[in-house]
């Protein structure tokens, strides 16, 4: 029976040619566009429809509030704003600041003598505010901490203590960028020599290891490229270089490794290098393409998530996989093709071992062979050993946490990390995490109307008695809390229009929370004001509110996750099991390769609670402790590319084991050989995907650290226990009923002499 990947994988045999320049013309015109990836994408989220987003975009449009976006300047070493030293300090300070270009405003206790200016302990604090229609927000910081810089050199002389930092939502997403970029580029200088160690000593040649360490990077730099392309049309999360590079290193090297593998061992059978060519072609692109079906069907899910980032991981997963599948498929057969018996070039020789000329990772291991045996023999003592601790492990995820760690997402080194450690010791942290509510009275009321004033009065005491606010800023407060609007005017014009909308139907409330307020309690906040009886509050029918800010945000992100989650897990696994109905044609095996996969997420999400959630064994990690809680990302993500990722080893075993059994073995020896002749491969490609996400979880950028823990202990309870063991032992005692309800002759795995009957006669 010829399947619709086995088509292709002969289309992509008898074509090589025309297939490798295709593919040699969407490298050249991708790579160009790699470089100017970084700059494209975007560290803000963006999540469509969400309330967080809609407050934001009315501050800066409907209010035109100069202060929508904004940073802070934290002053540290200079004499109490009150005395005449402090106040001319800060009026240098807030002049130099309102003459950057950019800025929209600046202003201190000089402007508007408030306590929240001050700290509790010393200290002083300007707010900055970047003008959204003028050079990209996210640009200023580096010229506000150059600017930062020189203002503290020419203070130093009079105040040698001073101390200049700045932090706050656009410095963060500047550093989260920052990071990010140094992460990757700290992963790849990591993991490279590694990967391509653990390639020599699998193929022990040096060409044919560094062929897929080639596809990997080349994978990588091609999405990328599309990516910046994308970039002009969509949002694309600052997080695709990481993903990108992890699964471009993984993914498209895991992908070249059976190609590179079924090549050797082709010609190991005594076929000449333009018949193996061919053969790798068809044997090993149709297990490539039923892999990547698998594993594009997670990355298809998270494009139905409505949020920024965990769409441009879709697409990044999406690009990463078509186009390593792509290199594999039209590229590297011709490169095969033409190398000939030159891919044995370069042999590795260990002390007092050689490696024989016929040595192939897909050829048939004793040792592998004895341990399927084992296996065989004693199929539920195998299951129960291996089983049972995965279980217990994954009863473990049940206890995850979904929220935002109290640590952040910043590594303790960032500048902005370290400024808002110093502005939560003046107890004024709550202005960078302030919860921005929007007041909305009823058409043709006025916030200035006596009756709007009482309204916006009455809320503003409402917030005011919560203990979990540390200070309420809004017009009533800019006028002392009187019961007539005739105070706004004394407060500078800047600061009027941040609180007023221009049709003066709308006013900005913001709670600035107290500092011992987790994360987790300020989106529970964030809920409480949001379902609010703001009619019985205000005392005006038919007002509302609506609330911003970063703990809004994180709500409204927390909120979309938990109710896409379940969705996405249906839609994968949904996909995934028609997926593999068509390509391995048996019910059995794919509910089983479904239930499998579901066990190794479920491990790797109860080592992720144990270690980053509870702060076992954290420290070897590089964290300070427990983090409390698990980014609402991480889960979602790990579930989608786990999945398929985890697919690929069962795909390549099973394909195997279907090999043998068409050859006429019988079950349990078809298992053993499977088994022997796929499990160096497994380990191999495993080991190499281990070593990539490892790479990343020694970063300081705390998502990708635990997204890379999560990934690399998935491959591994997955390459190891759960197919060397778990699999094999259920594959033994289901017997025949593997290949139900089709049978082997249902199977897609067919001779090749079936599908290249003039293999013999092709050339280079």
């Amino acid at each position: 029976m010829v399947t619709p990947s086995s088509k292709i994988g002969q289309g992509a045999a008898r074509r090589r040619f025309w297939l490798a320049m295709v593919g040699f013309v969407m490298a050249l015109t991708l790579l160009p566009f790699s470089y100017k990836v970084e700059r494209r994408l975007e560290t803000a989220v963006h999540i469509r429809g969400g309330e967080s987003e809609k407050v934001d975009l009315e501050l800066a449009q409907r209010f035109q509030s100069p202060y929508a976006h904004r940073l802070i300047l934290v002053i540290s070493g200079i004499p109490e704003p009150d005395s005449a030293e402090g106040a001319e300090a800060l009026g240098f300070l807030t002049s130099s600041l309102r003459s950057v270009p950019g800025v929209s405003g600046a202003v201190s206790s000089v402007d508007w003598p408030d306590p929240l200016f001050t700290g509790d302990n010393g200290g002083a604090l300007i707010i900055v505010g970047l003008d959204p229609h003028g050079e990209a927000v996210e640009a200023l910081v580096p010229t506000l901490r150059a600017k930062a810089d020189w203002m503290q050199g020419k203070l130093r002389a009079q105040y040698p203590k001073i101390k200049l930092e700045i932090t706050g939502e656009t410095p963060i997403n500047f550093d989260i960028r920052k990071v990010s970029a140094d992460d990757v580029r700290h992963a790849e200088e990591r993991a490279m020599p590694v990967t391509l160690l653990l390639l020599l000593l699998a193929f022990g040649t040096l060409v044919a290891a560094l062929l897929p360490l080639g596809v990997g990077v080349l994978s990588i730099s091609m999405a990328m490229g599309a990516s910046a392309l994308l970039s002009y049309h969509l949002h694309l999360s600052i997080l695709v270089q990481n993903l990108a590079t992890m699964l471009g290193l993984g993914l498209g090297i895991d992908y070249a490794l059976l190609m590179v593998s079924r090549f050797r061992e082709a010609l190991a059978d005594g076929c000449d290098p333009g018949c193996a060519a061919d053969l790798a072609a068809v044997q090993a692109g149709r297990t490539l393409i039923v892999s990547a079906t698998t594993v594009a069907i997670g990355f298809s899910a998270l494009l139905f998530v409505p949020i920024s980032e965990l769409r441009s991981i879709g697409i990044a997963g999406l690009l990463v996989t078509l186009l390593s599948v792509m290199l594999c498929t039209f590229i590297l057969p011709w490169v095969l093709g033409l190398l000939g018996y030159r891919i044995d070039a370069g042999r590795l020789r260990l002390p007092g071992k050689r490696i024989k000329k016929r040595d192939t990772l897909c050829a048939p291991s004793q040792r592998w062979a004895r341990w399927g045996g084992i296996v065989t023999r004693r199929p539920w003592t195998a299951l129960l050993v291996a089983g049972i601790p995965l279980l217990i492990l994954a009863f473990q995820a049940r206890k995850i946490a979904i929220g935002v760690p109290d640590r952040g997402s910043l590594p303790a080194t960032a500048q902005s990390a370290q400024a808002l450690d110093t502005l939560q010791s003046m107890g004024r942290s709550g202005i960078v995490n302030s919860l921005r509510v929007v007041l909305e009275l009823p058409s043709q009321s006025s916030t200035l109307s006596p009756s709007g004033w009482l309204a916006v009065s009455r809320l503003t005491k409402h917030f005011q008695s919560d203990p979990r606010a540390e200070e309420v800023l809004s017009l009533p407060t800019l006028s002392g809390m009187s019961d007539t609007p005739d105070g706004v005017d004394s407060a500078p014009e800047a600061i009027r229009k941040n609180f007023l909308s221009t049709d003066g139907q709308a006013t900005l409330i913001e709670l600035l929370p107290a500092a011992k307020l987790s994360p987790t309690d300020q989106i529970r906040w964030v809920r409480e004001v949001r379902s609010s009886d703001v009619a019985a509050i205000t005392g005006v029918p038919g007002a509302v509110l609506r609330v911003g800010g970063i703990p809004a945000l994180n709500a409204d992100y927390d909120s979309v996750v938990k109710e896409r989650l379940p969705k996405v897990i249906v839609g994968v696994v949904v996909g995934s099991l028609l997926a593999l109905l068509l390509g391995l044609h048996s019910l059995f095996a794919a509910i089983k390769a479904i239930l499998l996969n579901l066990l190794s997420v479920g491990a790797s999400f109860g080592a992720l609670v144990l270690v980053f959630q509870q702060g076992h064994g954290s420290k070897l990690l590089g964290l300070g402790g427990a983090t409390g809680a698990v980014f609402p990302i991480v889960p979602i993500l790990s579930f989608a590319i786990v999945f398929g990722l985890s697919m690929d080893y069962e795909v390549f075993l099973v394909a195997r084991i279907l090999e043998e059994r068409r050859r006429g073995l019988p079950e349990t020896s078809a298992v053993i050989e499977g088994l022997a002749r796929t499990a160096k491969l497994i380990t191999s490609a495993a080991a190499i995907m281990i070593a990539v996400f490892i790479a990343f979880t020694i970063g300081s950028f705390l998502v990708v650290k635990m997204l890379g823990f999560t990934l690399a202990v998935a491959v591994f309870i997955d390459a190891t226990v759960v197919r060397m063991v778990v699999g094999p032992a259920l594959l033994q005692l289901a017997g025949d009923w593997n290949w139900w309800p089709y049978g082997l002759h249902g199977a897609p795995i067919i001779a090749e002499k079936e599908l290249i009957p003039e293999a013999k006669h092709y050339g280079d």
